[in-house]
């Protein structure tokens, strides 16, 4: 009797970690959900030309998605960001590291890194395509040039709010620079990095769809403008769903990476 009262004690115990999981899972999903079925009862008379009913929008995603249309668009796009992103990731980490421990080079660099901090890199755009033209490289450098400055400023300031007696002790046990660098001030950096990370997707996101919208063919940019140009309205939310869809994605996959890397840091917060 007192083994099967011990074992639904532990099924529902509201602290279970199985029980966590999913409550956790639900306090994502459960926003988005009513949502989508609020639009859905919405929009289901809709005979708004630019508000067509939700079954019309999936309809077409569908339809592009079966017809390759909106597959090729995205794989572009995809590929664009994540290339882009991935450059980012290596210079942004790579010199925040090296600003964050060298005094002096951060003290020199510090007026252009604030006026880059304030400049619109939207604005770049019709430069970039003019100067290295229509293909795939205008845009994963605009990606990439986009991306890098929140991983590089918040790398370095990381770097910075290390503890000085961390550092001291690394040295004092006579820590190489290398295994200190990657042991000691990565780590100790690394909440401030994901910060910039996480930071650089939305601005990742921005960047692929407004370096599409400048001479280009190709994208889910592209297929977003070509569509509003045409008056294609279903295509044209179809688009923008996709993309918000992705989007989201993304960032709950960089949400399972965070968490997984960082266990150590929330672990430390949350005690």
């Amino acid at each position: 009797m007192s083994n099967s009262l011990t074992l639904a004690n532990v099924v529902i115990k509201p602290e279970h970690p199985a029980l966590k999981r999913i409550g956790t899972a639900a306090s994502f999903v459960w926003l988005p959900i009513v949502l989508v079925v609020w639009v859905f009862i919405a929009s289901a008379n809709s005979t708004d030309v630019y508000f067509p009913p939700a079954t019309k929008v999936i309809d077409t995603i569908i339809a592009g998605f079966a017809n390759g249309t909106l597959t090729e668009a995205l794989g572009y796009s995809l590929v664009n960001f994540f290339c882009g992103y991935a450059i980012a990731v290596a210079v942004g980490i790579g010199g925040g590291l090296i600003l964050g421990e060298r005094r002096v080079l951060r003290e020199a660099m510090q007026p252009m890194l604030n006026f880059v901090r304030a400049l619109p890199f939207v604005a770049l755009v019709p430069i970039f395509i003019v100067a290295l033209g229509i293909g795939a490289l205008p845009k994963i450098a605009l990606i990439a040039l986009g991306c890098v400055w929140p991983i590089l400023l918040n790398t370095t300031d990381g770097v910075r709010g290390i503890s000085p007696a961390v550092l001291e002790t690394s040295r004092s046990y006579r820590i190489t620079h290398a295994l200190r660098l990657r042991r000691v001030t990565m780590m100790g950096a690394l909440p401030q990095t994901f910060a910039g990370l996480r930071i650089a997707l939305s601005v990742g996101i921005v960047m692929v769809v407004v370096s599409e919208m400048y001479g280009s063919a190709d994208g889910i940019g592209y297929y977003i403008l070509f569509s509003g140009q045409r008056f294609a309205v279903a295509e044209t939310w179809a688009g923008t769903i996709v993309l918000a869809v992705v989007g989201y994605l993304i960032n709950m996959l960089f949400i399972w990476v965070e968490r997984a890397t960082l266990g150590w840091y929330f672990r430390r917060a949350a005690g």
